[in-house]
């Protein structure tokens, strides 16, 4: 039996109560029985493609399979969600890493889920923007978010800031389809992933790197490319944004994350955002 999968039908539930988290969720391979092989693919190979937010732990995964079963090469590649699932309704993998819903043709075509994490996105900014302070004080509004990725509407940072700063917000997505774009997107009104306006860069690597790049940058990441996995925090270069959930101008104890204890925690809690 192949496997694959991404988010369970109560994650989907949860999702829509929760808005913005999204259960990174699973593994997903082909309900057929059958299987392509190729010249150059072994039995005793497992190959793996898909959504960025599944490969640290993946990988971790392989690592640990291994070391019971070393006779095993896992063959893992992050591409986004989407090639997961086209690579696994192909018959390319074995296990298609998912990190949004499956979609009705999807599941038609033999997907089906096992959810496996749960994680979320969070809204990214240049540690070195002139009003990171302010910005960090006063959090930003979904309603701000939503001007900038989906209305397209030019802001500078001093408009959200209340400083004097002219420079114009840079907003970047993602041009890969994925599960990470499609969780903001959905978050900013139940919109897709085809809906989000900004700078596409592929990956979430790329889209961090690309932040960090940029002063007057805004993006958004997965827990593991906004959060350093040995510091336990926001990666050098990069600082979470807080969301001012209750709008009331400043950031208040609940909407402050800036570890990624504080992320999981709110996460597992279901508090965030």
């Amino acid at each position: 039996m192949q496997i694959k999968g991404s988010s369970l039908k109560i994650n989907s539930l949860i999702i829509a109560v929760l808005i913005f988290l999204y259960f990174i969720s699973g593994i997903f391979g082909c309900g057929k029985d059958e299987r392509k092989e190729t010249k150059n693919t072994a039995k005793d190979t497992i190959r793996i493609s898909g959504a960025w937010a599944l490969y640290p732990m993946m990988v971790k995964w392989a690592e640990e399979f291994n070391k019971k079963y070393p006779h095993i090469r896992i063959d893992i590649s992050a591409g986004g969600a989407g090639k997961g699932v086209a690579d696994a309704l192909s018959n390319l993998v074995d296990i298609g890493m998912v990190s949004r819903d499956l979609k009705p043709e999807e599941i038609k075509q033999g997907a089906f889920f096992i959810p496996v994490v749960k994680d979320a996105v969070f809204p990214t900014i240049n540690s070195n923007n002139p009003d990171l302070d302010k910005i960090l004080e006063r959090g930003i509004k979904k309603e701000i978010f939503i001007d900038l990725w989906i209305n397209g509407k030019t802001l500078t940072w001093g408009d959200i800031s209340g400083s004097n700063l002219k420079e114009k917000i840079q907003v970047y997505t993602r041009s890969d389809s994925c599960g990470a774009a499609e969780t903001w997107a959905n978050y900013l009104g139940k919109k897709s992933q085809e809906d989000l306006k900004g700078i596409a860069v592929y990956g979430d690597p790329g889209l961090a790197d690309a932040i960090k790049k940029d002063k007057y940058g805004i993006g958004y990441n997965n827990l593991n490319y906004a959060f350093d996995a040995k510091t336990g925090k926001p990666v050098q270069g990069l600082d979470i944004i807080p969301i001012d959930i209750n709008g009331n101008g400043k950031v208040d104890q609940k909407e402050k994350i800036n570890t990624k204890q504080k992320a999981m925690n709110a996460v597992a809690a279901g508090i965030y955002p």
